[in-house]
Order: C-alpha cells, then structure tokens, then sequence
C-alpha cells in the first residue's frame, strides 16, 4: 500500500492507496483512447505555441512489472518535500 501523508499548519492527514488503484490508474492512463483524447485536446494549444509533440502510447505491462516490484520494498520512501512555509508530503511504501 501507497501511504501519502500531508502535514501543514492547519492541518495533518495520511492518505492510503491501495496497489489495486495503482493497477487500476495505469490500466486508465494506458489506455489508447485516453492518450488519443489528450493529444486531441492539447493539439489547438500546442499549435497556437508552434510546438509539434504528441503523448506517446505508454506501455501497460512495464508499468505492471515496476508496481509488481515496488511492493517488495515496503517502507521505501518516494518523496519527502518540506516547503518552507512548514507544509511536509511524504509519500512511502
């Protein structure tokens, strides 16, 4: 489980992510007619900025394969920014 935990001065809380949404959210961000969308909608403005990209087409089962091993390092921490305003996220296996 992905554990997200957000410390500001008001505020402290921790948000669980479960692997299976990790699976889910790369099965959606993968998706070809997600990647098609996007690169339709961002077409107009890239055009106005005379800039010529596309998104490429992401492959699913690479992304399955560093999940899969993420969930043997349980504990390894991803990120930890500290702003200097005292807001902390933290983001841990």
């Amino acid at each position: 489980m992905l554990h997200v935990n957000v410390k500001t001065k008001g505020a402290k809380f921790m948000i669980p992510v479960p692997y299976v949404l990790l699976n889910i959210g790369v099965s959606i961000l993968t998706s070809r007619l997600l990647i098609r969308h996007a690169n339709k909608w961002s077409k107009p403005h890239l055009d106005n900025k005379n800039i010529s990209f596309t998104i490429p087409s992401i492959d699913k089962t690479e992304l399955k394969h560093i999940i899969k091993e993420l969930k043997k390092h349980k504990g390894l921490e991803l990120v930890n920014v500290k702003a200097q305003d005292g807001t902390e996220v933290i983001v841990r296996l």
